[in-house]
């Protein structure tokens, strides 16, 4: 039994969500999001919440229960309240700001790099060594924070890159006389 699967999806207020086959539409304050489950589980929407029942006994049924449940559950994430990846900037010089649609990143490097912010992401800089990434589908703000973050990845030396804000870099010692 699927501890994750077995839980119904709640649906705050605001948030209403509609089935077609095995397709949802979840509609919330900040936009809709779809999501089209495989043949292996069922979908429905009862008493203001999601469950999702697998179809059958077999392990990828049973693989794809809990999927789809966490998936539904980013979905109502999503439309409610967003999500938000934190990069920090660490070293001399290294800065970031803002122009209209681009993110201007200054690493070390013989030029700026100009990261062109994609639709669906809102990006902020509310100081030059920080950089805010939001948005409604969590892997599309993952996959913008990684593609930020592969410019310049924190070297374990110095530490200097940019990093996942809390993220622990583990430093090694440098050559000694």
């Amino acid at each position: 039994m699927s501890r994750i699967g077995k839980r119904p999806v709640d649906l705050p207020s605001g948030v209403e969500a509609k089935i077609d086959g095995q397709k949802i539409e979840v509609k919330g304050p900040k936009g809709t999001r779809t999501f089209t489950a495989t043949d292996d589980v069922t979908l429905a929407v009862e008493d203001n919440a999601v469950t999702i029942t697998p179809r059958g006994k077999s392990k990828r049924a049973r693989q794809q229960w809990g999927m789809s449940r966490t998936m539904v559950q980013n979905l109502v994430t999503g439309v409610t309240t967003g999500f938000k990846k934190e990069l920090e900037i660490q070293g001399v010089g290294y800065r970031a700001q803002l122009q209209g649609n681009v993110l201007k990143l200054n690493l070390g490097l013989s030029h700026d790099v100009d990261f062109q912010v994609p639709d669906g992401v809102t990006l902020s800089v509310p100081k030059q060594t920080e950089i805010i990434v939001e948005g409604i589908d969590e892997q599309h703000v993952g996959q913008v924070a990684a593609n930020i973050r592969e410019w310049r990845r924190p070297e374990p030396y110095k530490g200097k890159g940019i990093r996942y804000k809390g993220e622990f870099i583990f430093r090694k010692e440098g050559k000694k006389k």
